[in-house]
């Protein structure tokens, strides 16, 4: 089997790791490699840092039709490689055609909106106390930006990990996922750099899996580094967190969410299975917003369960090139076993299997259903990851709201019903960063303000609320008069 390699991109130029050492990238189905990368460390970073403050100024500079025609080439080129990237995740992180043209629409959508924000108003006219004073609040970059880009949607969050901090004016560091490094950090590159993106603006170091603490830590404490941009599990988002605030650098974190999908008494049956399907089982559950709780009022659940495990059960495995596959691999075999283990202690501890259950083959875990899911399982908390979701009933809109609300992540949640009225009020009291009435719970546009609360993270990715996550604010005055002082 053929294999690429890329070494990493610093300054404009492609250059080995420091060390000369190299990483494998694994296709998930096979288990074999089907790439390889530099195995960037500290002195890497050093390095990558180093290039990207040079470029800072100019870039920050440029002008911002410039900037603004190059995001937009970018989402060209990005839609003309749609089967590169189609090609690429299949064999990188298992994904399937549909999610990975998915992936393709809505990062040229993100560079779109990067585009529109380099010209959008930035800034604020003040009231002044002094007469004849110009008062100005200007948002500005803040300079080189430390970017971590996960690989479950690696063309979607390796566009989100750099198009806003750069469409600010920002330049960046980009850490790509070992699981996915040419996908959501090296193809992203390219898309930009083909459409001119400058060199030395977006920098690029993949590493070993043994070596990422290091690395994470290096490009975090860099005193180039002025902001930090990461998305991953809330584990590791809590040691950037932590050790961002360390350093006094601001963080954007998006981690990993318990979302529920809620079906309440007034929704059409057929459509609530069709959404709770999607919501669990789209990329084989590897989605943030991935729905892990089905919640179904209780007049409901008969009819709900009857034909949500029926079409669950009905679900094709497989490879990700079968164009018919909707439950792919998972992004490794270890993650299948972890998902397995997780869905053992919850039977053992009294949970029952309604669809699917048993063993993984390799990377592929059944779509599983389980009822009975109570607090002391594993599951109860922990963010499943795969295609495996815990179903519940409820009697009211109190016990839906407080089911909903049992958790520490608050990304996102979908509430079905065919009264808006209704499930408006619901979703007022639902405690997320995110809520869908009459939808499901995976959903993302460029223009809107993403992210969640709690566990689940803070910040905002999308229109403004990225730009303004990764620039400053600035007060500037201009007098027009000469000032009386005391002294």
């Amino acid at each position: 089997m053929k294999t690429d390699h890329r070494d990493l991109l610093i300054g404009g130029q492609e250059v080995p790791a420091a060390s000369g050492r190299t990483a494998d990238d694994l296709d998930p189905s096979t288990g074999e490699v089907c790439a390889t990368v530099a195995a960037g460390r500290a002195e890497d970073v050093a390095r990558a840092a180093a290039a990207a403050d040079a470029a800072f100024p100019a870039w920050a500079a440029t002008a911002p039709a410039t900037r603004r025609r190059i995001f937009l080439k970018a989402a060209d080129v990005l839609e003309s490689r749609a089967e590169e990237a189609a090609a690429l995740m299949a064999r990188e992180a298992g994904g399937t055609r549909p999610w990975a043209l998915f992936n393709v629409q809505l990062a040229a959508g993100m560079l779109r909106e990067a585009a529109a924000a380099v010209t959008a108003p930035r800034g604020e006219v003040l009231t002044s106390q002094d007469e004849g004073t110009l008062s100005l609040a200007v948002r500005e970059p803040v300079g080189v930006v430390g970017a971590f880009a996960p690989w479950n949607a690696p063309v979607i969050l390796g566009t989100r990990a750099v198009a806003a901090p750069l469409a600010a004016g920002n330049t960046v560091v980009v850490k790509p996922s070992e699981d996915a490094p040419l996908a959501c950090g090296y193809f992203v590159a390219d898309v930009l750099r083909e459409a001119g993106l400058p060199d030395g603006v977006l920098n690029v170091v993949s590493n070993a899996r043994e070596d990422a603490a290091e690395v994470a830590e290096a490009l975090v404490a860099h005193p180039a580094v002025r902001a930090v941009n990461f998305t991953g599990s809330t584990g590791v988002g809590r040691r950037i967190g932590n050790l961002a605030a360390q350093h006094l650098k601001p963080a954007v974190l998006e981690l990993g969410g318990k979302n529920s999908v809620v079906v309440l008494e007034d929704a059409d049956v057929d459509y609530a299975v069709d959404a709770a399907t999607f919501a669990v089982f789209m990329n084989a559950g590897q989605i943030c917003m991935s729905g892990d709780r089905i919640l179904v009022h209780a007049s409901l659940a008969e009819e709900f369960t009857e034909k949500f495990t029926a079409k669950v059960a009905s679900l094709p495995h497989g490879a990700p090139t079968d164009p018919g596959t909707v439950i792919g691999p998972l992004v490794s075999s270890a993650s299948a076993g972890r998902l397995a283990a997780l869905v053992r202690d919850a039977v053992e501890k009294g949970a029952k299997v309604l669809a699917g259950g048993g063993e993984p083959s390799g990377a592929v875990h059944p779509a599983t259903v389980l009822t009975g899911v109570t607090p002391e399982m594993e599951l109860y908390q922990g963010e499943a990851f795969g295609p495996v979701c815990a179903l519940s009933t409820f009697a009211d809109d109190d016990e839906a709201v407080e089911l909903a609300n049992a958790t520490e992540h608050g990304l996102t949640c979908g509430i079905i019903t065919e009264n808006a009225t209704h499930g408006l009020g619901v979703a007022r009291r639902i405690r997320t960063g995110i809520v869908h009435v009459n939808d499901q719970s995976v959903a993302d546009e460029p223009q809107a303000p993403f992210g969640g609360i709690g566990a689940s993270g803070y910040g905002r990715f999308g229109g403004r609320w990225g730009i303004e996550a990764f620039s400053n604010t600035r007060w500037v005055t201009l007098a027009g008069n000469h000032a009386h002082y005391p002294f």
